[in-house]
């Protein structure tokens, strides 16, 4: 279960966005998060091939949680949790 209140500041709607400029942007956020932050995406489908992506290049490096799953919105909380890594450095399980 999420704790985070969403709120505007920690939110960002890529349906505003080109399609071409969706990953590299919330590629550049899932970068900036610092450890237990997070932040709430918005989309107009499924980002479902985001998170194998996200997954392939942070291993076990953040948290997916879907907020709402469309039909219309779609609206996932992405975190880096507390205990993660730095520089991408995976520790194995």
């Amino acid at each position: 279960m999420s704790s985070t209140t969403e709120n505007p500041a920690n939110t960002i709607d890529v349906r505003t966005l080109v399609p071409a400029q969706r990953h590299a942007k919330i590629f550049q956020l899932v970068d900036e998060l610092k450890a237990g932050a997070s932040f709430v995406l918005v989309n107009d489908h499924d980002p479902k091939p985001l998170y194998y992506q996200l997954e392939a290049e942070h291993p076990k490096q953040f948290s997916w949680t879907y907020l709402e799953r469309g039909p219309a919105v779609w609206r996932v909380e992405i975190g880096k949790p507390a205990q993660a890594r730095q520089d991408g450095a995976a520790k194995s399980c």
